[in-house]
């Protein structure tokens, strides 16, 4: 603990290399969340709508372990740390899972459907604990790591390193596997090649998070100190209802979880840039690159005014500017007409480079909006860890596994519902099967990208917008309560009771520079 008033700061190399915790989950969050469903119905020959909605029985599978996994967590402290052990095991978990599931499942012979329908369930389920074991780490170990309110919002730079490496590069691959001239059109070599790619990233992004939290994983910086009493499963609900910054954490959280989950999916992205605009490929891998060029300035607007004015100004600032831009998208999209050159989108022409301004329009529109939104997609991980402290400031509780993974309950709860929305918005146009490159057009598709890839997550920033409004823990009050709590730990190191520390050590008490 560093002795400047009890501020636990971290090391440069520390805030560099933990992300990368979150860069390793990215990785399968691809490589299964994006595209399990197409493998399940187009490689094994597994009913579309069975697929689709087992992505989204896992999904709340997934969150429902989630809060029992952040209890073990809590209770967790071994030679390894809290974290290290969860994050290690986890990876080790989703790695045999995936490899048995992309590359084995296939070689069941398609007149035994009854054995691929059992391994697809049976794999994806053990998976997802991994998932949980590793990702619940992410959000928890937060609160050790640095409770600095100037360096908790450099996360998300770090984050999108971290991000770029596991998620990008993931995205980027799978793109070029899939042209025609490597793997092909998502079939079973493709899931193959991904597999051992997505393995290999994954588990050097662990190693480099083991790496970046070992220092931190250490009882010293575990909440105020004392002799804390164990949190019974029944407080869960009482913690929840007092906590009302992380309700509408989770609220907020949830909105933006659904939105990307929805927006970026493959299926929706096949529809838009092969069915609609006729070059999936292409226009796939421009408009993602394009988004990342520009997010860069805005997240260092984003840090800068966070460390200025707090998270809370900064996430409701720059996701009002993504919902004013996708405003822009949306009136495009319905502009569209197939067949027409100057409502298409427009790059390469038989001369060379050729752009209209539809084209020049959807750039700016979409670059600033998803720059914007992709910027604070991830600021509620280190918002996550300020809920933390506060519960730390008003019970005295230390249980950052419980509260990292109730805030991912309600996030993956809501993210569970993007691949069902996806199917049943294909249904309603007759659609059986998950579109492919190849797909034709077909009439009412265009008005399923405009719901799917403008509307909901429209709605989803709206309602961050209105739930952040009330959100209590800003730059001000944060740093009150960092104060407090260092306090109180200074108090109890000198050998005053936990109970007495509460009580005596308050705000009014306290001197906060």
């Amino acid at each position: 603990m560093n002795e400047n008033n009890g501020v636990n700061r971290a090391k440069f190399y520390q805030l560099a290399l933990f992300p990368m915790n979150n860069g390793a989950t990215n990785v399968y969050f691809v490589l299964i969340l994006s595209y399990i469903a197409q493998f399940g119905n187009a490689v094994l020959g597994l009913a579309m709508l069975f697929a689709s909605f087992m992505v989204t029985g896992m999904r709340v599978f997934d969150a429902i372990t989630d809060p029992i996994i952040g209890a073990l967590m809590d209770k967790t402290n071994t030679k390894f740390g809290k974290f290290r052990p969860f994050m290690v095991i986890g990876n080790v978990i989703m790695a045999v899972s995936v490899l048995l599931l992309y590359v084995v499942t296939p070689l069941v012979p398609a007149d035994m459907m009854w054995l691929r329908y059992t391994l697809f369930i049976l794999l994806y389920a053990v998976w997802v604990i991994g998932y949980t074991f590793q990702t619940s780490v992410t959000r928890s170990a937060q609160t050790v790591l640095t409770n600095d309110p100037k360096q908790r919002p450099l996360f998300t730079i770090f984050n999108t390193v971290g991000s770029l490496a596991g998620m990008g590069v993931m995205q980027g691959v799978g793109m070029v596997m899939a042209w025609d001239s490597f793997a092909g059109d998502y079939n079973s070599q493709w899931y193959a090649i991904m597999t051992f790619v997505g393995i290999t990233i994954s588990a050097l992004l662990t190693v480099l998070a083991v790496i970046g939290i070992a220092e931190k994983d250490n009882e010293k910086y575990f909440g105020i100190g004392g002799q804390q009493k164990a949190v019974k499963i029944s407080e869960y609900v009482k913690i929840i209802k007092a906590n009302k910054p992380l309700q509408r954490l989770m609220v907020a959280g949830g909105g933006c979880k659904l939105a990307l989950a929805i927006a970026q999916n493959v299926t929706v992205l096949i529809m838009l840039y092969g069915c609609m605009m006729g070059n999936y490929d292409t226009f796939n891998m421009v408009f993602m690159a394009l988004g990342y060029v520009f997010s860069a300035p805005f997240f260092v607007l984003t840090v800068r005014t966070s460390q200025k004015h707090g998270q809370k100004k900064s996430l409701m600032t720059y996701v009002a500017v993504a919902l004013a831009c996708y405003v822009g998208v949306l009136a495009l999209l319905m502009m569209w007409q197939p067949g027409n050159p100057d409502l298409n989108l427009s790059l390469l022409g038989e001369n060379g480079l050729s752009i209209n301004l539809y084209t020049i329009l959807f750039i700016l529109f979409f670059g600033v909006g998803y720059g914007a939104y992709y910027a604070t997609a991830d600021m509620p991980i280190p918002m996550v860890a300020d809920c933390a402290d506060y519960e730390t400031y008003r019970s005295g509780k230390f249980i950052p596994g419980i509260m990292g993974t109730l805030f991912s309950l309600v996030d993956k709860l809501v993210s569970s519902l993007a691949s069902a929305v996806v199917s049943i918005a294909l249904l309603c146009i007759g659609i059986s099967d998950l579109p492919t490159k190849v797909t034709p057009y077909v009439d009412g598709m265009n008005w399923v990208v405009i719901a799917l890839f403008c509307l909901i997550p429209m709605v989803a920033w709206a309602l961050t917008l209105i739930s952040m409004k009330g959100y209590s823990l800003d730059g001000k009050r944060i740093k009150t309560i960092q104060a407090v709590n260092a306090a109180r730990r200074a108090a109890v190191e000198n050998g005053m009771s936990m109970d007495e520390a509460m009580v005596t050590i308050t705000d009014e008490t306290v001197e906060v520079a």
